[in-house]
């Protein structure tokens, strides 16, 4: 699994089909892409790596607390699939990485409940739909966080 994830003053996303909203205030924005061979086990691991990540800063403008520190904080999940996308050759990028909905709307949602197990209120976005996604990045801060090596 991979995640991108942005410091949030406040984010949302939108379904464009049917115009439903929703949003979160500061926290994460969470666009997270599944992968052929992730497991249960991968979403656990990403959802404690998010809600544990210091990315937030303290009284003297250090990255020192986490998303569990932060009054209010939320996290907004949106799957994204094109963050297993390939662009090195050509001029259109292959997904062939991405896993398919069989295998990634489990994960997704596994990935959703592991962070709200973790107390933290989410929101989520649609698995499949085509969505509107706004942030005002804080910081601006943005990572990307992949699953760690498999031996």
């Amino acid at each position: 699994m991979r995640a991108v994830i942005q410091r949030a003053l406040r984010a949302s996303v939108t379904l464009k089909e049917t115009g439903e909203r929703r949003e979160i205030g500061p926290g994460l924005l969470a666009l997270v892409g599944v992968t052929h061979g992730d497991t249960l086990a991968d979403a656990d691991w990403l959802a404690g790596k998010l809600v544990g990540l210091r990315v937030f800063e303290d009284d003297a403008g250090k990255m020192n607390r986490s998303l569990a520190d932060i009054p209010g904080g939320a996290m907004l999940i949106v799957s994204q699939f094109t963050l297993h996308g390939d662009a090195r050759k050509g001029r259109r990028p292959s997904f062939t990485d991405a896993a398919p909905p069989a295998v990634a709307i489990p994960l997704y949602e596994r990935f959703i409940a592991a962070v709200r197990a973790r107390g933290v209120p989410v929101q989520s976005g649609e698995f499949g739909a085509a969505m509107l996604v706004e942030v005002a990045n804080d910081g601006p801060v943005t990572l990307i966080v992949d699953m760690p090596p498999r031996s």
